[in-house]
């Protein structure tokens, strides 16, 4: 068994998934308002407005990405304006960690396992 979607519920769809297209640097010919499917790599993300009022604080999701180069991904952030929650850290064990927000609050945390030679 393997998750093939994660969708993110909004108020703003165009916004969020236009956030998402230009972060997962891929195109879905959509500007729905309602709905837009975002394929990467092997998993999908939908963002989508059911018609409810969202707070915007989406405080209990955490989407994690494991980045080849974290200094990179990390300019990647910084041009797309996202809130940085924390800036590139290496962990005792060895690894790269950063996270930040997207637009509606949902935090996003990088992964990086240098190789140490």
């Amino acid at each position: 068994m393997r998750i093939d979607e994660v969708c993110l519920l909004t108020n703003d769809v165009k916004r969020l998934a236009g956030f998402y297209k230009r972060f997962l640097e891929t195109e879905n010919g959509s500007e729905d308002e309602t709905h837009q499917f975002i394929l990467a790599e092997e998993t999908s993300l939908t963002v989508y407005n059911d018609g409810t009022l969202k707070n915007n604080q989406n405080q209990n999701i955490c989407l994690a990405f494991t980045v080849e180069d974290m200094e990179k991904a990390y300019e990647k952030v910084l041009a797309l304006g996202a809130k940085i929650i924390e800036p590139p850290t290496k962990r005792p064990w060895g690894a790269i960690n950063m996270s930040f927000y997207d637009p509606d609050n949902n935090i996003i945390s990088f992964r990086c396992f240098p190789n140490n030679g």
